[in-house]
């Protein structure tokens, strides 16, 4: 097929899970252009694979100090820009646009008739899975941001819905698990002031911090390791480490459940995704939680033992043979079988 591909550039967490589904589709023999948008091309990293692709404006979320800044998201949108990108958006001959939560591509979609899936973590929210309380507009967006007419949602558990387990790096498959350094902890909180971040983890000396963020160079103070953005770098660190302190966004938890790292959340402050994720990791039973950088609940969060970890299947497989089946009414059909996967 001739495929469309919408990936929203906002964090890291879009790029790499669309990173491994665009190589699978492509190794699979379809034709797929790739458009990024909600960040500047400068800022994207590591992005070869999505050769050929352009980057767009589009739509991103604004935050300051791990809270959600709606009056700042709403002052950079560009409503004239944004609907030029999508009516002068290509589509000849395109049999499916794909959509990770981007929203120029999703509206070329409705707009023109073209099938669509939404391919991502935010489409689990389309079925019953914990969602945390929060206003009208705040799940009004996270629905109709970059809605889709077929849904791939992700989860760390299928909750008893057609959702799929979460996309892990094919290198995590592929490389040896090292010795777990059982003092080395990854910390990774984007949304947070960097001092802020250093204040709340440096009384803790007898733990090594590796913290990732955005430094000019690479530096260590003491047992704090600061660290700019290496996918090669984090992921070796993840795999060293005994646990993550991070936001609740979707990619790196499942990254570390994968790999048995334990967790402690800290969710954006009026984000309900990475709310309804804090939720989602306490009610499993995966994690911790916290709503502020509480240095008391890292303390007892230190102590806690590792868990087992969960090795889940290699998704991108079982949606690119539900993409390429054409059998999108189907779902729970290729759902169903990645998560036996597991057991």
């Amino acid at each position: 097929m001739k495929i469309l591909f919408g990936v929203q550039g906002t964090g890291n967490g879009h790029i790499s899970r669309s990173r491994e589904l665009v190589r699978r589709l492509k190794a699979d023999g379809h034709e797929v252009d790739v458009i990024i948008s909600g960040r500047k091309e400068d800022e994207l990293r590591e992005i070869e694979v999505f050769e050929p692709y352009r980057v767009m404006k589009g739509m991103t979320l604004v935050t300051f100090k791990g809270r959600m800044n709606y009056i700042e998201t709403m002052f950079q949108l560009d409503l004239t820009r944004l609907m030029a990108d999508v009516f002068t958006l290509d589509t000849e001959g395109t049999d499916l646009i794909i959509t990770d939560f981007e929203p120029i591509t999703s509206l070329a979609a409705r707009l023109r008739n073209i099938p669509s899936v939404g391919f991502g973590h935010q489409y689990a929210f389309r079925f019953d899975i914990p969602v945390a309380r929060g206003n009208i507009f705040e799940k009004y967006t996270l629905l109709n941001f970059a809605p889709a007419r077929y849904n791939a949602g992700l989860h760390w558990s299928d909750f008893n819905q057609p959702v799929f387990p979460p996309v892990i790096p094919e290198s995590l498959y592929e490389q040896k698990q090292p010795l777990v350094n059982r003092s080395k902890i990854l910390v990774y909180l984007p949304f947070e002031e960097l001092p802020d971040v250093s204040d709340f983890v440096s009384p803790f000396v007898d733990f090594e911090f590796f913290i990732y963020g955005k430094v000019q160079n690479d530096s260590d103070d003491g047992h704090l390791h600061f660290r700019g953005y290496s996918r090669a770098g984090f992921l070796k660190d993840l795999m060293e480490c005994d646990g993550v302190v991070c936001n609740a966004g979707f990619e790196l938890p499942g990254e570390a459940l994968h790999l048995g790292k334990k967790l402690l959340l800290r969710p954006l402050d009026g984000q309900i995704e990475q709310e309804s994720n804090a939720l989602a990791m306490v009610e499993l039973g995966y994690g911790m939680a916290m709503h502020s950088l509480d240095g008391d609940m890292l303390a007892d969060w230190l102590l806690k033992p590792g868990r087992e970890p969960l090795h889940y299947a290699k998704t991108v497989d079982y949606i690119a043979e539900w993409i390429g089946s054409g059998e999108w009414d189907l779902l729970s059909k290729y759902t169903e079988a990645a998560w036996k996967r597991l057991f």
